[in-house]
């Protein structure tokens, strides 16, 4: 079976930037971070996790994961307290990114529940509560190493309903997706990602739209255009672009760019730099 995240980790990154390591006690608040997610694991502890109208109860060591920026406290007790190791989350291409788009507003897990996780969770919390050389950047690294095991996780359960991670769940729709993300340049029609899912051609698109929520060829423009925003992020010529992303010119990626986001390469560009200033 192909790996399922190696194209979506490669050209959406996600990085971890560390910002507690201790006990919770009573009333804590963390504030919508524009840009950026959390994700805390909770060691020890019972904690009551508020965001909008919406609680949720923590009775065991858990994860809980706010792949985007939003506003949330959690309520410990004021003495016993909760063990947390909590880091800011980025997942590069901030909305854009289709891994932060796939996923529900929080995540909650058990830690428990998270496959192959434990050598690497033991390892995270003896490095977040001893004062080691190094150890921020090394618990930085696991928490990204976390992030993928819980990516992996939610694949393999079925637990995401919708959207891309749900079709990379499915058995045989998944091989169109990665077939898609490995090679974004190639023509695809709806034949030949119908071979690749190793379905006929109605059932694969029924199937398509039924567990990703659009049609193969929205996907697959999304995607691309998705991409061609990363590369203009990083000063990439257009004309490159067009080629790299499976447009045979500039003018048929600007007309795609446009359709998808409302703006020009040209101007979403301009306006991404003015956000970041």
């Amino acid at each position: 079976m192909a790996d399922r995240l190696a194209a979506l980790m490669a050209h959406f990154p996600v990085t971890a930037q560390v910002f507690n390591a201790g006990a919770l006690c009573g009333l804590n608040h963390v504030d919508d971070d524009a840009g950026r997610g959390q994700l805390h694991l909770v060691r020890e502890g019972t904690l009551e996790v508020r965001h909008g109208r919406e609680s949720v109860q923590v009775a065991e060591p858990s994860l809980l994961l706010f792949p985007r920026p939003l506003a949330h406290s959690f309520v410990t007790d004021p003495v016993r307290g909760a063990d947390m190791v909590c880091a800011h989350v980025a997942f590069e291409g901030g909305a854009g990114n289709p891994l932060a788009a796939s996923l529900p507003p929080l995540v909650c897990l058990p830690l428990s529940a998270v496959g192959g996780a434990a050598p690497v969770l033991a390892l995270l919390f003896e490095e977040a509560f001893e004062q080691r050389c190094g150890r921020v950047a090394l618990v930085e690294r696991l928490f990204e190493v976390v992030m993928i095991q819980v990516l992996r996780q939610l694949m393999e359960s079925g637990g995401i309903r919708g959207g891309m991670l749900s079709g990379l769940s499915h058995p045989h729709v998944r091989e169109a997706l990665v077939a898609m993300h490995e090679s974004p340049a190639r023509d695809w029609t709806l034949d030949a990602l119908a071979g690749e899912a190793g379905m006929s051609r109605s059932v694969f698109a029924a199937a398509f739209r039924e567990t990703v929520g659009s049609t193969p060829g929205q996907y697959l423009q999304a995607w691309r255009i998705g991409l061609a925003q990363q590369a203009l992020r990083r000063g990439r010529p257009l004309k490159v672009i067009a080629t790299e992303v499976g447009y045979g010119s500039e003018a048929a990626l600007s007309r795609a760019f446009k359709a998808q986001t409302g703006r020009s390469p040209r101007e979403w560009r301009k306006h991404a730099e003015a956000a970041a200033a």
